[in-house]
């Protein structure tokens, strides 16, 4: 199996079997000083609200997302389907429509972005990274 795609089975393993499940939790719980925010896309054979830790990315009435696998993870796909999703940002719920940005570069928007943390993580564990937008309907002025 090339490197690449080790990888990705690794990252991927560890992230849905253990970390994201466990921040997934918090997140539900509206605990503060994740860094993290919780995306909820439409599952795209079942029909059913799938969530998924992402990093934090609220800016002004935008929330940007880096996908670490690209079109390789199951949200990206979700939204490929339908884009209309759910974004949990501390304690409250926005809706918005999501774009997949497939022009867009990752390092620049990650550098935009500055969630050091995040970002790290990212960087690391990604394979094929892809930039995705959030157009928020009901945030009004925060940041």
């Amino acid at each position: 199996m090339p490197a690449r795609a080790l990888k990705f089975h690794l990252t991927k393993g560890v992230t849905v079997h253990l970390v994201n499940p466990l921040v997934r939790t918090l997140l539900e719980w509206g605990l503060p000083g994740t860094g993290a925010a919780l995306l909820e896309t439409t599952g795209r054979t079942s029909g059913q609200l799938r969530r998924v830790p992402v990093g934090n990315g609220l800016r002004g009435r935008t929330f940007w997302i880096i996908s670490e696998h690209g079109r390789r993870s199951d949200y990206v796909k979700n939204i490929e389907k339908n884009p209309h999703v759910r974004v949990k940002i501390g304690r409250r719920w926005h809706s918005g429509t999501a774009h997949i940005l497939a022009d867009d570069d990752p390092a620049r928007r990650m550098r935009l972005l500055r969630r050091r943390a995040n970002d790290t993580v990212v960087r690391i564990v990604g394979t094929d990274h892809l930039v995705i937008r959030v157009d928020l309907k009901d945030v009004a002025g925060e940041a």
